[in-house]
């Protein structure tokens, strides 16, 4: 037995909720790249080496990462305006720690603590923005809002970590994180409604461990492939074991009776195609912040301050063409069309970036630019709609959780696959081109961002290519609606048959 779900709130209250939660998952995601803007200066004062550097990213990953689905079935199972709380409190405060930080094991530390409420976060705020929004065309606007976020988020944290660091100090970088949970709290303690976790249920301790590690172990290995190579113990021993880890726990989820990730959620095809499609956009979408931040700063001169301003033609790209997606397009043509139209328009960007020039203007990077932002707007919206539409309320946070594991995982697999590919790049180029003059060297950057950007490209077409293969037509999906029995008491039923 589940105890009922409370009522969605009304009217304007569910907007509310809505800015509530978009603002906590803001904060989750521009953490992922907000922190690489401050990295000089923190090395600058905290005195850690290149090769050390890469922990201040990693730990966040590691422990976000592992940690969802965990914290998907947590919201579920003791209420997810607690777990909703609970994460904001514990990631102010981990930011707080890691602001303060007085060398480089207390700042690991604390980004570690971050990606743990984070962990508990994220799925929260998802599986409230699912309970709350079920009528279709209110849940279409508010997946538009949610999914532009998290598609912008790593821009503005670009953005805003320039501001911060040329104005105030590379601390107010984690500090900021203080203030919007302050606000999120506040909004969150009088507006979400009171729920109660699922009755009875009880923790699989077993799937828990073999999906945690074995997710663990898949962004540890990827992690390590650009630093010590995909010949490394370091890289391929994590790998295998996760390999090994993620199959014992999908055959724990089987038979499990409260299982943490119970498999019907995965199966679904369009859900499926969804996490999938989420998980590509995340991979590919690391092409233009990783590379392209390299790009302004290190080939073109920009401060840090400018190269986030230069990303604001994309984020505006985003919000518009998100908010005409889900209001006009996707209730027309469906996900089957519009998300492998993204896919190509994003894939076409990346090429677009493999004309950029060592003594190139920013007038030739727009363009891509704007072309990506339209394609993550086309992609994010529909997958994030269709990864939680006809969940039921008490598997909302599993499904939430899946939906943040595959964009995080997504990421931390192109950054790695990308990374190792732009460095072997490099240093071939070198090679060739000996000696390695100040010329040779700024053209084997280059080379190395083109690499990279060919690659991310290729990823695109291959997840339009799934996406299409994958997810249903309009008419198959209005056929297993029309076929399904209608119980209009149900909220999820309601959702099934939208």
């Amino acid at each position: 037995m589940s105890s009922p779900a409370a009522p969605a709130p009304a009217g304007r209250r569910r907007w509310l909720v809505l800015a509530t939660v978009a603002l906590a998952q803001l904060m989750v995601v521009l953490d992922a790249t907000i922190v690489n803007i401050a990295m000089p200066s923190a090395q600058a004062e905290l005195g850690f080496s290149d090769n050390d550097r890469q922990w201040i990213v990693t730990a966040y990953a590691l422990a976000f990462g592992s940690l969802l689905l965990l914290g998907g079935r947590l919201s579920d199972m003791l209420g997810r305006r607690r777990m909703f709380l609970i994460g904001l409190v514990g990631f102010a405060v981990a930011s707080a720690l890691g602001g303060a930080a007085g060398s480089f094991e207390l700042l690991v530390a604390a980004r570690a603590l971050q990606g743990v409420f984070a962990a508990v976060l994220a799925p929260a705020a998802l599986s409230v923005l699912t309970t709350t929004f079920t009528v279709p065309a209110e849940r279409a606007r508010a997946f538009g809002v949610f999914g532009a976020i998290a598609g912008m988020g790593g821009a503005i944290g670009l953005l805003l970590g320039g501001y911060l660091t040329e104005n105030l100090d590379w601390r107010w970088n984690l500090y900021v994180n203080v203030v919007i949970a302050a606000v999120a709290l506040v909004a969150g303690l009088a507006l979400l409604p009171r729920t109660g976790g699922a009755a009875g249920h009880r923790l699989d301790l077993p799937g828990v461990l073999l999906g945690s590690v074995g997710l663990f172990a898949l962004v540890l290995g990827f992690s390590q492939a650009e630093p010590q190579g995909w010949d490394s113990v370091a890289t391929w021993g994590p790998l295998v074991a996760s390999v090994l880890l993620l199959t014992g726990f999908v055959l724990r989820q089987r038979t499990a009776a409260t299982p943490v990730l119970p498999l019907d959620v995965v199966l679904d095809r369009d859900r499926g195609a969804s996490f999938l499609a989420i998980l590509v956009a995340g991979s590919g979408m690391f092409g233009v912040f990783l590379f392209l931040t390299y790009y302004l700063q290190a080939t073109l001169g920009y401060s840090p301050m400018r190269t986030g301003v230069a990303f604001l033609p994309m984020v505006v790209a985003i919000i518009v063409t998100a908010q005409v997606q889900s209001n006009i397009l996707i209730p027309r043509f469906g996900p089957r069309l519009l998300v492998p139209i993204g896919m190509l328009l994003a894939a076409g960007a990346m090429l677009s970036f493999t004309t950029l020039t060592v003594d190139g203007s920013y007038l030739r990077v727009l363009p891509g630019l704007v072309l990506m932002g339209t394609g993550m707007a086309s992609i994010m919206p529909a997958s994030f709609q269709l990864a939680t539409l006809g969940v039921a309320p008490r598997l909302a946070g599993a499904a939430s959780a899946l939906v943040s594991t595959s964009q995080q995982v997504g990421g931390a697999v192109g950054t790695a696959l990308l990374n190792t590919l732009a460095a072997t790049a490099a240093t071939a180029y070198v090679a060739d081109h000996a000696p390695a003059t100040p010329e040779v060297l700024a053209a084997a950057a280059l080379h190395s961002f083109d690499t990279a950007y060919t690659w991310s490209a290729a990823i695109f077409v291959g997840g339009a290519v799934l996406a299409a293969v994958l997810f249903r037509s309009r008419g198959d999906r209005a056929a297993r609606a029309a076929a399904a029995p209608a119980v209009p008491a149900a909220p999820e039923a309601a959702l099934v048959a939208h």
